[in-house]
């Protein structure tokens, strides 16, 4: 243990691939966000497995705060969207406090951007057709799956997917389940980190000052720099 221990302490790299400055940064988030998200993707999935993976931290009816990863799976000038089950932890926290947190964790681009917002649900609309171009055991599972509830075992699982195959085989029109779908994140905040030599890192905050403008809108924002 004390081995480990000492290895934790000496960890460590020097970011020395890119910089951020106030000159290259775009006017707004959402475009600022598309370049950075475009670099993840061409780093490739050996570098960046889920270049959309985020992390989203809630925080429950006690003050106790969860996190864990999910998917960005839209982006628009409106916000981010993932899914999830409106049964699950997470959900339960939306209910209390619509309030969230994001993180995207680019390791290998010694990049992470972060954004705070608040959370509204999708229409059922949205949800469907998003939901129509999941695999098709994606769909099942969405159905079986009773998220962040006790089960007995793994087999009980197991068993109740092999009895949907048999009701909806591949092919199948699944139907959406009533409690799964979307939630739309309304940005009020989006720092981008950039990794630099000797720990004096760049960070450049998008600050929201106008509640209807949309994220590509320049003058919807305001650029702060934070020390490292």
């Amino acid at each position: 243990m004390e081995q480990i221990e000492q290895n934790l302490a000496d960890m460590r790299i020097s970011y020395e691939k890119f910089e951020l400055t106030e000159d290259s940064l775009a006017d707004n988030p959402y475009t600022q966000f598309n370049n950075w998200l475009s670099d993840a993707i061409e780093a490739g999935p050996e570098a960046i497995p889920e270049p959309n993976a985020m992390v989203l931290s809630t925080v429950d009816d006690s003050g106790e705060v969860h996190s864990r990863t999910v998917l960005l799976k839209s982006l628009s000038t409106s916000g981010l969207v993932f899914f999830t089950n409106y049964q699950s932890q997470k959900a339960h926290d939306l209910d209390q406090n619509p309030n969230v947190s994001v993180v995207f964790p680019w390791y290998v681009l010694h990049r992470q951007v972060i954004a705070t917002g608040s959370v509204t649900k999708v229409s059922r609309e949205e949800s469907a057709n998003y939901f129509k171009t999941r695999p098709h055991k994606s769909q099942l599972a969405a159905h079986i799956s009773e998220q962040s509830q006790k089960i007995s075992s793994r087999l009980e699982l197991e068993n109740q997917m092999k009895d949907l195959e048999v009701q909806f085989p591949e092919g199948s029109d699944i139907p959406l389940p009533e409690h799964w779908g979307g939630y739309l994140i309304t940005v009020r905040s989006m720092e981008f980190w950039q990794g630099r030599r000797s720990r004096l890192h760049d960070r450049l905050k998008f600050v929201r000052t106008n509640e209807s403008g949309l994220l590509n809108q320049a003058d919807a924002w305001q650029v702060t720099r934070l020390s490292p």
